[in-house]
């Protein structure tokens, strides 16, 4: 099948962040062809993995459009779309006009062969944009917006929106509508083209979020360069976009089960999601080798406020004053300015800076926990797995604050302590400094464990099942038609679903008709599909309605002895 996945990026740089991810499932899927449609911000030079079919850039940030600008009557028909999106943004009451607006703009975009962004860049556009927010009861954060704010607000909608207008749409090579499943990873502008997909030709999409989108614009907005109703706007429109997204997907795979809470919280169904963990080459790499000769902890992370690097060096001296042999490392980037001088000066104030050092960003992860004897984690919020895992897999004990997901990944294979608590840290510290065989047998339990539940393989295993089950249950639509009315009714499956299930060849068997569609008894267009709409071997794989499990794999008795 052919599977559309769309994400924000940062060419040239595919090895960070969502790009990587993206490449192993294309490699991980072979049976199925991948187009990848990337948003960036500036055109760039691009490495794309030989996995993909195809790749489309659209430039999301950055300098204003130039073009064509509408015709009165089209630039007043986006005038009221574009008034009924904001109402929805700035007016509590009026919530629920925020897709219709959003597929309006949508629609006319697509008749009218990309003027769009010109006129979201207008004088037009702002002077509507400065009417309704300034309308009795608009929630504008702090007091009337000013017109230095109507003029970055109406840019940043205008950036937010560019993705309405991709020449991405319609059923052509190349075209969404096309595509028998759309995968949004990331969530965000990104989800964009998949929802207005969804409402021209009713293709399904999924969405992944390793972190979830709006946590994340929660979290940044906080040092955002705007002023407060320029902050309000931009929030509500990521609010009211993740809620749209929540509801049109066919299925959501959070990160973790503590980024499923989050999209609980943000309007997901919860039976229309289940978590599929990020898988990581790094499950291959070899333990750690023998400890160093001191007693060693090792901490990395970025040097910032939320990391607590100040509740390690409190715990260190704790440590240090039972055992003074031991030494502490601190490994990683200062993200807030002056915080590293800060923890230094703290080092200093509680008579461990000899006995510390701050060796900034490592060469790799790998040789950061060689290096200790056992990996602490002090943060005030763990919102992502991958740093817990990666010194997971090296073998090393682990000592981690209970807040985020580490409960989760951490389990049983290591030992979990209150935030804030340099007591509680600093015992659990020593508990395993003096104990070589519990910390040997924790690390090596901690290492099956991370092999187990983040290992590649799930991953694309849990995907491939999820491609076939929408595959199989959601009809396609001809050219016009579409979820919206006003289009023809919904096509039956042209091949059964066994057809998908690729042995390497995808050719018509003895039984296909001349159009590729199963002849009768072969269960294609002429055939009724069993009420529950699955049929054949997929008739085994579990509901899109249903919760799926974790992906993982089975404990064996080699994780259940060494625990």
């Amino acid at each position: 099948m052919r599977v559309a996945l769309l994400t924000e990026g940062a060419r040239p740089h595919p090895e960070r962040g969502a790009g990587a991810w993206c490449d192993r499932l294309a490699e991980g899927l072979p049976e199925h062809e991948f187009e990848l449609y990337l948003l960036t911000g500036q055109a760039a030079a691009r490495r794309v993995s030989p996995a993909w079919r195809g790749a489309h850039d659209l430039a999301l940030w950055g300098r204003r459009p130039r073009g064509r600008a509408p015709g009165a009557l089209r630039g007043r028909q986006y005038a009221r779309a574009y008034e009924e999106l904001v109402r929805a943004l700035v007016l509590p009451g009026e919530r629920a006009g925020f897709g219709a607006g959003l597929y309006r703009l949508a629609a006319l975009a697509r008749e009218d062969g990309g003027t769009l962004p010109t006129f979201l860049a207008s004088a037009h556009a702002r002077r509507v944009l400065e009417r309704t927010w300034r309308l009795p009861g608009a929630q504008t954060s702090a007091g009337q917006p000013l017109v230095r704010d109507v003029l970055v607000a109406a840019d940043l909608l205008e950036q937010c929106l560019r993705p309405l207008s991709a020449p991405w749409y319609g059923t052509a090579p190349g075209g969404l509508g096309a595509a028998d499943v759309c995968h949004v990873v990331g969530g965000g502008p990104a989800a964009l083209p998949a929802l207005v997909a969804r409402q021209l030709h009713g293709v399904p999409f999924v969405v992944t979020e390793h972190g979830p989108y709006l946590r994340e614009q929660y979290l940044g907005h906080r040092e955002a360069p705007y002023t407060w109703p320029v902050r309000a706007l931009l929030l509500s429109f990521f609010r009211a976009l993740t809620g749209e997204t929540y509801r049109q997907a066919a299925i959501l795979t959070p990160g973790s089960a503590h980024d499923q809470q989050w999209q609980r919280r943000c309007g997901a169904d919860p039976a229309r999601t289940r978590v599929v963990y990020e898988g990581t080459p790094a499950v291959d790499r070899p333990a750690a080798g023998p400890e160093p000769r001191r007693p060693t902890l090792v901490w990395a992370g970025a040097l910032e406020p939320g990391r607590d690097t100040e509740l390690m060096l409190h715990a260190f001296a704790r440590v240090r004053a039972e055992l003074p042999a031991a030494r502490l490392v601190v490994h990683g980037e200062e993200v807030a300015p002056g915080y590293l001088a800060h923890c230094a000066a703290v080092a200093e104030r509680l008579g461990v800076a000899g006995a510390v050092d701050f060796a900034g960003r490592p060469g790799s992860l790998a040789e950061a926990w060689q290096g200790g004897t056992v990996a602490v984690f002090s943060a005030l919020s763990q919102r992502s797995p991958r740093l817990l895992a990666d010194a997971m897999l090296s073998g090393r004990a682990v000592v981690s604050t209970d807040v985020g997901v580490a409960r989760e990944v951490v389990g049983p294979t290591g030992l979990l302590v209150p935030a804030r608590d340099p007591r509680a840290l600093a015992g659990a510290c020593l508990a395993l400094l003096r104990d070589e065989e519990r910390r040997s047998r924790l690390g090596l339990a901690g290492r099956l464990r991370a092999q187990e539940r983040f290992a590649v393989e799930p991953v694309i295993g849990a995907f491939r099942e999820i491609y076939l089950e929408l595959v199989s249950q959601h009809p396609a639509f001809p050219e016009g038609g579409g979820t919206g009315g006003g289009g023809r009714a919904p096509r039956p499956f042209a091949r059964p679903a066994e057809y998908w299930l690729a042995d390497g060849a995808r050719g018509r068997d003895d039984r296909d008709g001349p159009d590729g569609r199963r002849e009768a008894g072969g269960g294609g267009a002429g055939a009724r599909p069993p009420a529950d709409g699955r049929h054949g071997p997929l008739a085994a794989l579990p509901a899109a309605a249903g919760p799926g499990p974790e992906v993982t794999r089975p404990a064996g008795p080699a994780l259940a002895e060494a625990v």
